[in-house]
């Protein structure tokens, strides 16, 4: 063993032993305490949540969807609009006056958030009764901090590193699906992003690692993952790898249902299509951020590529990979956006009949470069441009659904829909939403579904059978 991989089996041991510990000795005191936690934001997020939920529960809190009987609170935070961060701050209120009529009530505040020195100022200044701030590379010192923070009526501020830790622990919200973090961070530095000021610098976890944490969920009975990353196809950069091959060493796990997001097109390589192309268990779909249609917009967004080199890799991928669905993210109202920018986007958008697109009008982040450009677009011509093209979008999402009207598709069932008690739901391998008229006893299974209606935003099915 090297050095540095000596060094980082220290850490991965102390970590665990550390949990260990923890878990032993604080259990009698957080015993029966109840807690409450609220998730904004990306899968990134979500998958944090994973982990808080985990931490929490082993000190021995229970959940509690009723926020006024719970004695922790949690919120994990989104920094990528403003509207997320105002929506915390909020919610942030209800949480000061329970605490005033509660003592031994705690509220923590976690996620992208925290990484912003701004916020923190703020929370240090109108938001005292916060009583833990804890980073996104911090999670794993909450059960600590929590034994040293209840009784106490001082903010502790728990932010800012760059160590990938590994040993973590998850409570995660399926039992058939798993997010797997690959890599944190990122280094594009899209001058509308507040990832590389909030999640850091890109830093790969190790190839064995990850391999290793998918081998153990398939052990364990889980049919899909999804590998994880705010830029998932730089992965290894920093460690001299590279993310077709961590792709194909997880294909080979021979897990049922293997899926990546989000990846950016600069990085996007034909070893990578290639890869997707020849291992039916990694997914035939593939979320790919455009965010403009509009070269002069692309560059001031620094996003490193033009609409020629994106419709380039488009059709590569449509060419290569049978039956990819292809899906993107849009902005519109960017600083400087004309008329004849979002043209150019709406033709984009005719040309590549995205399967599904997430739109939103810009949204300016302190402390990235777009905050500081000049914007003239009023609100109204924005939303008058975001309605156009999401209806655009939804012609076209609503194209591709119909498409497999009629046919039988497999489907991986994770429950009951929470519209209609009596249909389950799935998704398919192209990531559509399938309602199903089925029996419960397929729940955690891939079936064969033949769909009977197909809409815009979901597909209705009956259920064939288990799929072999």
């Amino acid at each position: 063993m090297h050095l540095p991989d000596l060094e980082i089996a220290k850490k991965r041991e102390k970590s665990e032993n550390k949990y260990v510990n923890l878990q032993e000795n604080y259990q009698k005191v957080f015993n029966g305490k109840k807690y409450f936690l609220r998730t904004y934001g990306c899968q990134m997020n979500v998958h944090d949540s994973e982990a808080i939920r985990s931490y929490v529960e082993t000190l021995g809190f229970i959940k509690t969807e009723n926020i006024e009987e719970a004695n922790l609170v949690v919120l994990n935070t989104c920094a990528i609009r403003e509207n997320a961060k105002d929506k915390v701050m909020g919610f942030l209120g209800k949480c000061q006056y329970l605490k005033k009529n509660n003592p031994d009530f705690k509220i923590v505040l976690a996620g992208c958030m925290t990484e912003q020195p701004d916020v923190i100022e703020e929370i240090m200044q109108k938001h005292k009764y916060v009583d833990i701030v804890i980073g996104t590379h911090n999670l794993y010192e909450l059960p600590k901090l929590l034994m040293q923070e209840y009784n106490k009526q001082v903010i502790e501020v728990y932010s800012q590193s760059d160590e990938v830790i590994e040993g973590m622990h998850f409570n995660r919200d399926s039992q058939y699906t798993a997010w797997v973090n690959i890599m944190y961070g990122c280094d594009k530095f899209c001058t509308y992003c507040i990832v590389p000021y909030t999640r850091g610098r890109e830093r790969s976890r190790k190839l064995e690692d990850v391999v290793k944490e998918v081998e153990d969920l398939k052990a364990k009975g889980y049919k899909e993952v999804t590998l994880l990353g705010q830029n998932v196809n730089a992965y290894g950069r920093d460690i001299g790898e590279k993310f077709s091959h961590l792709l194909e060493c997880v294909a080979k796990t021979k897990i049922e249902r293997v899926r990546f997001v989000t990846s950016h097109p600069w990085n996007f390589t034909d070893e990578m299509i290639d890869v997707v192309a020849k291992y039916d268990n990694i997914m035939p779909y593939i979320h790919l951020p455009l965010q403009s249609g509009s070269n002069n917009i692309l560059k001031r967004m620094n996003r490193r590529y033009t609409k020629e080199e994106y419709y380039a890799l488009f059709k590569k991928m449509k060419e290569k990979i049978p039956n990819v669905a292809i899906t993107t993210d849009i902005i519109v109202g960017f600083p400087g956006e004309s008329d004849e920018d979002f043209n150019d986007t709406l033709e984009m958008v005719k040309k590549c009949a995205f399967d599904g697109a997430y739109t939103f009008i810009f949204s300016k982040r302190e402390g990235t470069p777009a905050a500081r450009m000049e914007d003239k677009t009023p609100m109204k011509v924005k939303e008058e441009r975001l309605y156009k093209l999401n209806e655009l979008v939804n012609y076209y999402s609503n194209q591709s659904n119909q498409k497999i009207l009629n046919k039988v598709v497999p489907v991986l069932i994770l429950g009951v829909s929470e519209k209609d008690e009596n249909k389950l739901y799935g998704y398919t391998d192209t990531m559509k939403l399938v309602n199903v008229v089925g029996p419960k006893e397929i729940i955690g299974q891939i079936a064969d579904v033949k769909i009977m209606e197909a809409k815009s935003f979901s597909l209705d099915g009956e259920y064939v059978k288990v799929a072999c």
